[in-house]
């Protein structure tokens, strides 16, 4: 199908949406009803629309809320399964892990386009009303579509704030200037929130995370002890520099980040290097994709104790591992998660107060 064509069908299917929710909208006015989500007793309302978002230097509006989001990356996804909108998704692409425990129902409401990135067509196929993204990588050239792209066939797209606050045009997955805060996450959840109007529905997810994070650090004191983060990768690394998910989980248990002083946010490393900051822990991504050497912790594992540069380490000798979820190494609501594996970790092994 011609990028033309492809624009006449998606431009024509999205204003007959947008028509059918207009008048949808005027009839449950007319019989007093409260809003898309007033059956559940949210007290959410689908008033104020359209709505506009300034997000990453571009506007995006909605002009209703929306009916068959495409979410492409985790993160993007389990937010608006969190936020009980797997009815109103029409599809999710691009995961690294199984679904976070809790949303497993909400998930299996929404068809999965591909483990990796779906293409263009398979996501113009289910007529998308939003695209939304966790990483700047993924709306772009060679991954599934550039923003520009979805924009002139007439659809909305939505990134994390996350991601566009650092610089993504340097190596290592991106610089940051700026340390990443849980506030950043959380007003991920907001916005989009707001843009399918359930904002009460928002703040409670947001409430239960800050509770979270709270019993999850209230007394840790790992101050003194070192950790790296491994991403993936056995002939090079990715490690966790200072500034994203990882940084938020280890100023949470008051530790160190062992390569702390890079602002890359997932530079590759060599093992001579590693070897020497000896950290006191490891926290492995426990990936189940398939797309590096050493996804799984296991093979990490395997590597670091086969190795004769690694297995003299300190958290090598001691089996001082973490394993996380990738997901809950990316900036998302799983980081909460991380935040809680990491803390009872050290606390298990005598590290932390």
């Amino acid at each position: 199908m011609g990028l033309e064509t492809e624009k006449e069908t998606v431009v024509a299917k999205n204003r007959r949406t947008a028509a059918w929710c207009g008048l949808l909208a005027l009839l449950v006015l007319a019989s007093g009803c409260g809003g898309q989500d007033s059956g559940k007793g949210s007290g959410d309302s689908a008033a104020g629309y359209p709505r506009t978002l300034h997000n990453c230097g571009r506007k995006v509006t909605v002009e209703h809320p929306p009916r068959r989001a495409v979410s492409l990356d985790q993160g993007s996804s389990e937010i608006l399964l969190a936020l009980g909108l797997g009815d109103r998704m029409a599809g999710t692409g691009t995961w690294t892990d199984p679904v976070m425990k809790g949303l497993g129902e909400e998930n299996a409401k929404v068809p999965r386009l591909a483990d990796g990135y779906p293409a263009l067509e398979r996501v113009l196929d289910k007529e998308p009303d939003l695209v939304t993204a966790s990483f700047a990588a993924t709306l772009a050239k060679g991954a599934v579509a550039p923003r520009g792209k979805f924009e002139k066939l007439g659809v909305p797209t939505y990134l994390s704030p996350a991601d566009c606050a650092k610089d993504n045009t340097t190596g290592g997955d991106g610089t940051r200037a700026e340390r990443l805060e849980m506030a950043d996450v959380y007003g991920e959840v907001r916005d989009l929130a707001r843009v399918f109007g359930v904002e009460k529905r928002g703040e409670r997810l947001v409430a239960r995370l800050k509770k979270r994070m709270k019993q999850a650090t209230e007394g840790t004191d790992a101050s003194g002890t070192t950790v790296m983060y491994w991403f993936a990768n056995s002939e090079s690394p990715y490690l966790a520099g200072c500034c994203g998910a990882p940084g938020i989980i280890t100023r949470a248990v008051g530790a160190k980040n062992a390569f702390d002083a890079t602002h890359d946010e997932w530079p590759q490393i060599g093992w001579e290097k590693i070897a020497d900051r000896d950290p006191d822990v490891i926290v492995l991504g426990d990936l189940t994709r398939k797309n590096q050497t050493a996804e799984t912790a296991a093979a990490k594992i395997k590597k670091l104790e086969s190795n004769p540069v690694t297995r003299r380490m300190t958290a090598v000798r001691k089996k001082r591992y973490v394993r996380l979820p990738g997901a809950a190494m990316n900036p998302s609501i799983r980081t909460v998660e991380g935040v809680e594996q990491v803390a009872e970790g050290l606390r298990g092994f005598g590290l932390a107060k």
